[in-house]
C-alpha cells in the first residue's frame, strides 16, 4: 500500500486524456451559444436524429459489422491453426501479422490506393490476363478491404493468445473420451476461445465505427461515415456542439456494443451459453 504513488502518473494521464476530454464532450453536446450566453439543451441529440444523419450512423455500423464479420472469419482460423501444435513456424507468422502495424496508418491505406486504383496493379494484371478492368477504388467494398486489412490483426492476435493459453491436457482428454475433431472444436476449444473472440470483435468493431480515414481516401469522399461527419463539423464547419452530439451518440453505441459482449462473456461464464 505503501507503493500506490506508482500509480499517480497514470491516474493524471487517465484525468488528462480520457476523462476530461469525455467530460468536454458530453459538455458540448447539451450545450449551444446563444447571444445571451452558454445554454443547457437537447437540440444537438434531436439534430442528430435527423433521417440524413441517422443513415450516416446505420451506414457506418452497418460497415463496421461487416468489416468484423469477415474479419471474425478470415481471422479465427488463422489463430487456429497458429495455436496448433503441429504448426511450427508460429513466431515468423506472427511477426508477419504485427509488422504491418510497425508503419504509419496512413502509408498502409495509401498502398491499397495504388492496388485498387484504375491504373493500379489489379488492374494491369487483370489487362495482362486480357480481362475487362474493374472499378475498385472509391466503392463500398474498397472501403471494407481497408477496413479488414488495417484491423485484421486486432482479431487474430487476442483470439491466438487465448487459444495458445489454453490448457492442451483438456484436448487430448475429450479425444481421450472419444470425440472427434468436430466435437473437441465444438465442445472445447470454441468455448474456451470466446474470450478472445469477444476482445478481438470489440477491438475490429470500435474503430472501424469510427474511422475516418479509410473512407475518405478509399471510398473518395463520397461514402460519408460518421468519422468523416464528425471530423467535418470540428474542421470544416467549426460546430463542436454537434461535433460533440455525434461523438457522444456513438460513444453511446459502443458503451452498448461493450456491455453486450460483457454480457455474453459473463453467461459463458457462468454456463448459460452451453
Amino acid at each position: 500500500m505503501k507503493r500506490n504513488w506508482i500509480s499517480y502518473p497514470y491516474i493524471v494521464w487517465m484525468l488528462i486524456f480520457i476523462a476530461i476530454p469525455l467530460m468536454l464532450i458530453v459538455y458540448y453536446s447539451f450545450t449551444i451559444e446563444t447571444e445571451e450566453g452558454i445554454r443547457f439543451t437537447f437540440e444537438n441529440i434531436r439534430k442528430c436524429m435527423d433521417p440524413i444523419y441517422l443513415n450516416v450512423l446505420l451506414k457506418s455500423i452497418l460497415l463496421a459489422l461487416i468489416s468484423t464479420a469477415i474479419c471474425l472469419v478470415i481471422g479465427y482460423p488463422a489463430a487456429l491453426i497458429l495455436a496448433s501444435r503441429e504448426f511450427s513456424r508460429k513466431r515468423i507468422m506472427v511477426l508477419l501479422i504485427i509488422v504491418p502495424m510497425w508503419f504509419n496508418f496512413l502509408l498502409r491505406t495509401y498502398a491499397w490506393m495504388t492496388l485498387l486504383d484504375q491504373n493500379g496493379i489489379i488492374n494491369t494484371i487483370l489487362g495482362w490476363l486480357h480481362l475487362p478492368e474493374a472499378e475498385l477504388l472509391y466503392t463500398n467494398q474498397a472501403v471494407i478491404v481497408g477496413m479488414i486489412y488495417n484491423f485484421l490483426p486486432f482479431m487474430v492476435l487476442p483470439i491466438y493468445s487465448t487459444l495458445s493459453k489454453m490448457d492442451k491436457s483438456l484436448l487430448e482428454a475429450a479425444e481421450d473420451l472419444g470425440g472427434n475433431k468436430a466435437v473437441v472444436f465444438r465442445r472445447v476449444i470454441l468455448p474456451m476461445s470466446l474470450p478472445g473472440v469477444m476482445s478481438g470483435i470489440t477491438m475490429v468493431f470500435m474503430p472501424a465505427v469510427t474511422t475516418f480515414v479509410i473512407p475518405k481516401l478509399l471510398g473518395g469522399g463520397q461514402y460519408t461515415l460518421i468519422g468523416n461527419l464528425i471530423e467535418k463539423q470540428f474542421l470544416l464547419v467549426s460546430d463542436w456542439n454537434f461535433g460533440s452530439a455525434l461523438s457522444f451518440i456513438l460513444m453511446v453505441i459502443i458503451l452498448i456494443s461493450m456491455a453486450v459482449m460483457s454480457r455474453l462473456d459473463k453467461d459463458r461464464e457462468e454456463g448459460a451459453l452451453w
